[in-house]
């Protein structure tokens, strides 16, 4: 499979010094501008972060359309939603619509999220757990609903007082191939062992819930080994995707140099929700030298998909110029061409 590398963006916008993302409106338009510029750079890929309650992107299907409309080829996706957010339904609904207007570009990551700072901010949206079930039951038990409802299950039935029948009904529209482009962002390898169960693609999250000794790499090419493993077990016919994200800071100016540095280099671990979790590094240097440090990564390797995590605030002309030397000369080192 040839490998795809997009770009994912967290849509920060603040109202700050330096920053040229410092309205809601800026990081919603400035998402759709960089996306076209990303498209006529050969990038494969716009996705993006989902976070509710920040001041961050936190509604996607309006956005992801809006691309859709602007753009002829490139994917479009998240990374990921939050399932303890969203109806199921509703959502299936949403993200067939998008999908259609798309053309079939949608490559919907959806997980249980990550770690908040507002507090049972699902609950405020009106979605309690059930009894004995916890926010990662509650996310997954949605996930099955909405993999149902975009597969055309009857999830609802017909009033035979108006119809005169009684018969299942599916949730409209229906975009054909949907379901083969859902993926789940998986933090720990046990649940990239389920979302191959649940035949759906994965993206290996920058951070794990977890942590064995081993570099995060190292950690993430396991997790994808495990996944690859299950899905051939359990069966499936197709051959899934894996997706990874990179923070990757090429410097090639001086401006590059002021803000990026003096960025760590190295895995962090540390304590989580009470679990030891282990994030990814920030790859920030000559390109040539981010090239052959990804080109050793074996998660990198491993998966067909890299998305480059991007640094909104600094405005589309600065991210744009980030994707051409990602694409011109980082990304050839990983086995990318442009399509």
């Amino acid at each position: 499979m040839r490998k795809k590398i997009g770009f994912l963006s967290f849509g920060h916008w603040r109202n700050a010094a330096g920053s040229r993302t410092r309205t809601a409106a800026d990081a919603l338009l400035q998402t759709i501008e960089l996306a076209q510029a990303a498209e006529e750079l050969g990038v494969d890929g716009a996705f993006v972060r989902v976070h509710h309650f920040e001041r961050q992107l936190a509604s996607p299907f309006p956005l992801l359309s809006a691309i859709a409309a602007r753009t002829s080829r490139i994917e479009i996706g998240t990374g990921v939603i939050d399932m303890r957010y969203e109806n199921p339904l509703y959502m299936a609904e949403e993200a067939a619509a998008a999908d259609l207007i798309s053309g079939g570009r949608l490559q919907l990551g959806v997980s249980r999220g990550s770690p908040e700072t507002v507090l049972r901010g699902a609950e405020a949206f009106g979605y309690v757990p059930a009894e004995g079930e916890n926010a990662a039951d509650a996310a997954r038990r949605k996930t099955e609903v909405f993999l149902a409802a975009i597969s055309g299950a009857a999830v609802a039935r017909t009033d035979p007082a108006r119809t005169g029948i009684s018969g299942g009904l599916a949730i409209q529209p229906q975009s054909p191939g949907l379901r083969e482009r859902i993926w789940w962002g998986a933090g720990t390898r046990a649940t990239a062992q389920w979302a191959a169960g649940l035949g759906v693609n994965l993206q290996s999250s920058t951070l794990l819930s977890e942590d064995t000794g081993v570099p995060f790499d190292r950690l993430q090419a396991e997790q994808i080994e495990l996944f690859r493993q299950a899905w051939k077990d359990h069966g499936h016919t197709r051959a899934p995707r894996v997706s990874v994200s990179r923070s990757v800071l090429p410097i090639t100016e001086d401006i590059d140099r002021l803000y990026f540095g003096d960025q760590a280099q190295e895995d962090q671990v540390g304590l989580l929700e009470g679990v030891r979790s282990r994030f990814g590094r920030t790859y920030a240097g000559e390109p040539d030298r981010i090239a052959a440090e990804l080109a050793a990564d074996e998660a990198v390797r491993a998966a067909d998909t890299i998305l480059f995590t991007v640094p909104n605030q600094l405005g589309v002309e600065y991210n744009a110029r980030i994707l051409r030397t990602i694409a011109e000369h980082i990304a050839p080192a990983i086995g990318w061409s442009a399509g």
